[in-house]
Parts: structure tokens; C-alpha cells; sequence
């Protein structure tokens, strides 16, 4: 079966979420594997949102992110906790929207076209931080309150797939 996640025209950023995520909910369903899980995940987000680059990063050891599944041009292999916004993100536990990357202290450049980013942290039933969500974009201020819930629950739906209680 094919899937598409294209969203229609005139429809607003609200909309927009609510259409992928009953969508999404629908086709991530009974998926426990990882690695299909967050491919298919970062497809479907850049397919519907036309997102710059979005993936996946993964807590590999006490230290580190290492790159996942992703949509876009090469990136960062690994990133150390607390270090730009992905490592922050995984440090705090917390989505990081970044209007302006530029302006975060210790901004890794994986891209130089890269002008904002959110990152939503994947969180396992005991609430630790098992990787994360990096969307960045080619505009400055892409990415607003509206990204922030509707990332946050794409994230929570994918989240009691891949990490069952």
C-alpha cells in the first residue's frame, strides 16, 4: 500500500498538523521497528511540511548522538551531549526552537544553509531522553509555537510505538 502524506493547498499551519497527524497515526500503527519507524517518519514529516532537512539522531552512549535515518543533505555524524541544539535538546529534555541559529551559542553547522531549527527530544515510558527530532530550514523563523505542539505529538505517537511500556 501507498502512502502519501502531500497535505492540500490553503489549508493553515493547525490544519495542516491535525490532517499528518491523523494520517500519521493511522500509518505508524503497529510499527515497532526502529529503523523503519523514523525513516518513514522523516519522510512523511518532509513530504507533507517540505521541510529543509529532517532526521533523526540517537542516543548511542553517555556522550554522544549519533546520526539516524534522515531526509536531506549529509549531516553531523555525532553530536556531543549539550552541544548545539540537538545536544541541548537531549541535555534539558525539552523541544529548543531556534529562530535563529546564528544566535545559539555553540550552533553546530552542519549546513551552512541552515537559518532555524526546532528539536524535539524522544522520550522512553521512563521519560529518558532516547534521541531526537532535528528539523532545520533554509528560512530564518520557520518554525513557531504551532511546530512545537504538532512536532511534540508526531513525536509522542512515534514515541509508544518504538518504546513500549
Amino acid at each position: 500500500m501507498e502512502q502519501s502524506f502531500s497535505l492540500p493547498d490553503g489549508l493553515t499551519k493547525a490544519q495542516q498538523y491535525k490532517q499528518f497527524l491523523r494520517d500519521y497515526a493511522l500509518f505508524i500503527d503497529g510499527e515497532t521497528d526502529l529503523i523503519a519507524a523514523l525513516s518513514n517518519t522523516s519522510a512523511a514529516l518532509r513530504e507533507a511540511f517540505g521541510f529543509f532537512w529532517v532526521g533523526f539522531y540517537l542516543v548511542k552512549d553517555a556522550d554522544w548522538l549519533s546520526l539516524g535515518p534522515f531526509q536531506g543533505s549529509v549531516a553531523c555524524a555525532r553530536i556531543r551531549r549539550g552541544r548545539g541544539v540537538c545536544g541541548t535538546a537531549w541535555a534539558e529534555a525539552r523541544t529548543q526552537l531556534v529562530p535563529d541559529v546564528d544566535l545559539f551559542p555553540g550552533h553546530i553547522a552542519c549546513s551552512s544553509l541552515s537559518r532555524s531549527e526546532i528539536v524535539v527530544p524522544l522520550l522512553d515510558p521512563t521519560t529518558a531522553v532516547r534521541g531526537v527530532l532535528d528539523i532545520d530550514s533554509d528560512r530564518l523563523a520557520a518554525f513557531d509555537e504551532e511546530d512545537r505542539r504538532g512536532l511534540e505529538q508526531v513525536v509522542q505517537l512515534l514515541c509508544k510505538q518504538i518504546f513500549p511500556e
